[in-house]
């Protein structure tokens, strides 16, 4: 059994990208696979992993389902950004040839992800819950006309040979993660770039987003993400997770937040952390 404090939990497979984020964000640590979310989480809380690595968002498919509902009652604190660049690997038996395939398997991100690959050497695409899964599947069989999508650690990991190697149809695919922790671990104001996160939702009146989130303009603070979901199933509900550069002690932000706080029923900082330096590299790799 690994030692839990130096054990980071994801959601997943052995081999999937969420892993591969663990080992390149936290390389000292073991990695620990979890059915769900949830799981991740209840082992970060519980005290089988230290740490949790979870996707919040892809620079192709978007926002991750549910990340956003589970964040504010996880019972943990964001204390790291990490951005994992995304290189698909079409995956096969020992010995198979791409014309041997007929069939790829792997998530329905994946296979969205490398649409124009599938379409020009005429694959049948097969969704699976995720692509490290689909890579254990084609590993247990021996059909060389089944094939993976998924990532160089899947390969290694079922004894799966890469075919094609970065037959994702963006250059950009990168996903991002959050790390969190049971115990805030904020860096001190002086730190050269902070991202602080937190949810709020807002007085069912008028404008009162608009004027919620007047103070963040009038000082000065850049908002990076604003994104609402319904809450507990009320159409007139809805709940607000927000990214802002700064620290919560840094005047123009405080005084952003006292003015948020007076507009919304609540206020919920999940995280202060450092800015991961792929926010400056753009389009570069994750580090």
């Amino acid at each position: 059994m690994s030692d839990p404090a130096k054990t980071i939990a994801f959601q997943g497979a052995p081999g999937a990208y969420s892993d591969l984020a663990c080992r390149t964000a936290r390389p000292e640590m073991a990695t620990l696979a979890c059915r769900s979310f949830e799981d991740a989480f209840a082992a970060a809380r519980d005290g089988a992993a230290a740490l949790a690595m979870i996707p919040i968002e892809n620079s192709v498919a978007g926002r991750v389902a549910d990340i956003h509902h589970l964040l504010p009652d996880s019972g943990l604190h964001i204390i790291a950004e990490h951005f994992q660049r995304v290189d698909h690997h079409l995956l096969g038996l020992p010995g198979t040839k791409l014309a041997d395939l007929t069939h790829v398997h792997s998530h329905v991100h994946a296979i969205n992800q490398c649409r124009e690959f599938i379409g020009e050497h005429g694959l049948e695409p097969v969704v699976h819950a995720d692509t490290a899964g689909a890579a254990a599947k084609i590993a247990a069989g021996s059909d060389k006309t089944q094939g993976a999508i998924g990532s160089a650690l899947a390969g290694e990991t079922y004894s799966l040979e890469s075919l094609k190697a970065n037959i994702e149809d963006a250059e950009h695919n990168t996903t991002r993660f959050l790390i969190m922790a049971r115990d805030a671990i904020i860096p001190h104001p002086k730190v050269d770039r902070s991202i602080t996160s937190f949810v709020f939702r807002v007085r069912n009146v008028p404008a009162a987003l608009y004027k919620a989130l007047g103070g963040f303009a009038t000082n000065g603070v850049n908002m990076t993400k604003l994104e609402s979901y319904l809450e507990d199933g009320r159409f007139h509900a809805a709940q607000f997770y927000a990214e802002v550069e700064g620290h919560p002690e840094h005047r123009n932000l405080k005084l952003a937040l006292d003015e948020l706080e007076f507009f919304t029923h609540e206020v919920n900082i999940l995280g202060v952390y450092p800015a991961h330096p792929y926010r400056l590299e753009g389009s570069g790799g994750a580090s």
